[in-house]
């Protein structure tokens, strides 16, 4: 039998008491927390870790909840993303949205309601994500079939490793457009550090190879911050 997937949390909530309570509420619900208490120990945790969903308190110290969520967006667009906030005006609703959260919860709130948020939340990443597995892309003259790990040109075709697949997925995903390194280490090499810079260089290397019978296409550096998949 399949085991059934354990989500991972960031919890960032300067309140000692209300962040245990939340933490032993998840926890008992099946999900593993992480819980820091300021938004430079919760930014360490996000670059050294990976998470599933984030659940951000907006006043704290060090880093507050609005500038520890813009670090987290540069890295990571797409992760799931909470405010849990005393501050109701207006304003700071609005400027939570529009840094892009999911959801702006006022304090107090309930533990159960948040549960539910949660969950559903996640439900609709996990079929969103179902289905970008089984898209397939035209690269130019070669078919790239992630599903199969299999890249095809001209009758042949070669399969590749799952990090050359992974890869290659997120360039072809961003295709003509940017794709920051520190997005692409987070994701497929859980940090970005030095060595796992230098390791994904490589990769990209053993990609260009692969794509080189097709002068329309190119893995393009843009130094000190990413890479570009250039294809018609």
């Amino acid at each position: 039998m399949e085991e059934k997937k354990k989500y991972k949390i960031l919890l960032c909530e300067d309140d000692t008491n209300l962040g245990m309570v939340l933490k032993n509420y998840l926890e008992l619900n099946d999900y593993d927390v992480v819980l820091e208490r300021d938004g430079r120990l919760g930014l360490a945790a996000f670059q050294r870790e990976k998470f599933d969903i984030c659940l951000l308190d907006v006043m704290m110290p060090n880093v507050d909840g609005f500038a520890l969520a813009e670090e987290i967006r540069d890295v990571d667009p797409d992760i799931p993303l909470f405010f849990l906030s005393a501050k109701t005006m207006k304003e700071d609703v609005v400027q939570g949205y529009r840094l892009g959260a999911d959801d702006y919860i006022t304090k107090p709130f309930d533990s159960e309601v948040l549960l539910l948020k949660i969950k559903a939340i996640l439900k609709r990443n996990e079929e969103e994500n179902r289905i970008s597995d089984n898209i397939e892309f035209d690269l130019g003259s070669y078919h790239f079939n992630p599903k199969l790990r299999e890249l095809s040109h001209n009758g042949q075709t070669h399969t590749l490793s799952p990090k050359e697949n992974e890869l290659l997925k997120m360039l072809a995903e961003h295709k003509n457009d940017l794709l920051t390194r520190e997005r692409e280490l987070k994701r497929i090499w859980g940090s970005d550090t030095y060595f796992n810079g230098r390791s994904m260089d490589v990769y990209i290397a053993k990609l260009r190879k692969y794509l080189k019978d097709d002068a329309n296409i190119e893995i393009v550096n843009i130094h000190g911050n990413g890479f570009r998949l250039v294809a018609p």
